[in-house]
This record gives structure tokens, C-alpha cells and sequence, in this order.
């Protein structure tokens, strides 16, 4: 009796016990701090931070300055393009921004998770107390941070370059505006993350990647769904400065939707990854 006893106490004692509250908090907090010098010492912040203050700057200035480039090139034949607005100037920042954006936000992430893979890190840390949970929410909370200083630097050089060149716009309808165009790009970033957590290469990943924000992109042109597609967002920021224009509730669902599968699927399929 007294030797089964002494079994089970020792069984019981051999039982790993779930990581503590405070214990979890610190890893996360650990992970993030990771995830940040990392982006400080691969330079992807500033990257980021360079190329978005590059497009809210470079906005309004061409929009400032097309009519008088159309001008120029046009030789003898006779343009006549309407005087420059602040709206459009605001088109300008949407349009680079869902463009060019896109790209820098896809080669910023595509690496994420893929590339720590490539070069053994990921083991090394996972070999840690840190479950695969901790690992890829951290890389969606780290990158979703990167994105929204970038995001914010740029609308900040937007506005203020457009009040300089055209006049001021609604601040209010203006950061509602930017935050549905920071939506868009989240829904980018994630798909971005999920194609990094699928494969080990960082080239096949950001292949991958390119497909699906291609396909997200696509899905906002298609005749009788265009209103659910996250592009419809970017539209939706319009209306809000302009007052003409669709407004799509849907899209914003669909679009949240989409971030919280992506980051899903991405922690389920990296969990049977052999790392």
C-alpha cells in the first residue's frame, strides 16, 4: 500500500503542470520584444516606416503636380484636366496604398515565419517553454503593430501635406478612412503570415502570398459580390470624405472574419509542422 503511495506521489510529481498565468504573459512578452529587434536589426521597420511616409508624402504632390506634367508631355495636343482637389489627392493615397502598400507589406511579412524556419531559429525557440500558439500569435500582433506605425505615419504626411498643397480635410472622416484602409492591408498582412506559416521557403511563401492578395483584391470586381470583398473598404474610406459613395458593412465583416481564420488556420497548420 505504502509502495503504491510513494508511485503515485511520484507519477503526480513527473505530470507537467499548464504554465501559470504570469508565466504565459512573460512569454509573450518575451516574444514580442524578439519579434521587434528583429524587425530593428532586419531593418523591416524601417523599410516600412520609409516607404509609407514615401506614399503619404508623394500623394498630394503629384496630385499637385499631374496637370501641369499631362501639360508638359501632351506637346500640341490640348488636355484639359480639372483643377487638383484635396480628393483627389486622397485618391492618389488610396490608390498607392492598396498598390504599392501591398507590396511592401507582403515582402515586409513573407519571411516571417517561413524564414525563421529556414534558418533553425524557429527550433531553437519552440525548444524553449513556448508553445506554438505563443509563436505565431506573436508574429501576427508584432507585424500587425508594424503595420499600424507605418500606416500612421503615412496619414499623418498625408494630411498634412494635403492641408499645405489643397486645403484640410474632416480629421475625423480622414482616420475613419485610414482605419478601413488599415483593415485592407491587415487582411494582407494576414494572408501574408498564413502563406509564411504553410511553407519553409521564404520565396515559395511569398508566392503564395502574392496569389492570395491577389485574389482578395480580385474579389472586390466581381459583379454581385464586390460588396463583401475587403477592397470594397478602401471605397467605403472615400465616401466617408466624400459623401458619395458605396458604404460596405459587409465588407468590414467579411474582412474581420478573415483576419482572425487566417490566424488560425496559420497556428494549425505550423502545429504539425515538424520543425
Amino acid at each position: 500500500m505504502a509502495w503504491m503511495m510513494v508511485v503515485k506521489k511520484e507519477s503526480q510529481s513527473s505530470t507537467p503542470s499548464p504554465q501559470p498565468l504570469s508565466g504565459r504573459a512573460m512569454t509573450w512578452t518575451v516574444l514580442m520584444k524578439k519579434e521587434f529587434l528583429e524587425q530593428l536589426r532586419t531593418h523591416r521597420l524601417t523599410v516600412m516606416a520609409v516607404a509609407f511616409v514615401f506614399f503619404g508624402l508623394s500623394s498630394p504632390l503629384m496630385a499637385k503636380l499631374l496637370p501641369e506634367l499631362v501639360k508638359a508631355t501632351a506637346g500640341e495636343m490640348a488636355i484639359q484636366l480639372p483643377p487638383p482637389t484635396a480628393l483627389f489627392a486622397l485618391d492618389q493615397y488610396l490608390k498607392n496604398l492598396t498598390q504599392m502598400g501591398l507590396l511592401v507589406v507582403v515582402l515586409t511579412a513573407m519571411g516571417s515565419i517561413a524564414g525563421e524556419r529556414e534558418r533553425g531559429t524557429a527550433a531553437m525557440t519552440l525548444c524553449k517553454p513556448v508553445s506554438r500558439v505563443a509563436f505565431v500569435g506573436s508574429k501576427f500582433l508584432a507585424y500587425s503593430a508594424l503595420l499600424a506605425l507605418g500606416l500612421a505615419l503615412s496619414a499623418v504626411s498625408c494630411y498634412y501635406y494635403t492641408a499645405i498643397l489643397f486645403e484640410r480635410l474632416d480629421p475625423l472622416a480622414f482616420a475613419a478612412a485610414t482605419a478601413l484602409l488599415g483593415l485592407y492591408l491587415l487582411v494582407i498582412l494576414s494572408v501574408t503570415l498564413l502563406a509564411s506559416a504553410i511553407f519553409r521557403s521564404t520565396l515559395a511563401a511569398g508566392g503564395l502570398a502574392f496569389g492570395l492578395a491577389l485574389a482578395v483584391s480580385l474579389v472586390g470586381s466581381l459583379p454581385g459580390i464586390e460588396q463583401y470583398g475587403p477592397a470594397a473598404l478602401v471605397a467605403w474610406g472615400r465616401t466617408l470624405i466624400s459623401g458619395v459613395g458605396p458604404v460596405a458593412w459587409p465588407a468590414l465583416f467579411v474582412s474581420l472574419g478573415l483576419v482572425v481564420l487566417c490566424a488560425v488556420v496559420a497556428w494549425a497548420v505550423f502545429r504539425r509542422h515538424e520543425i
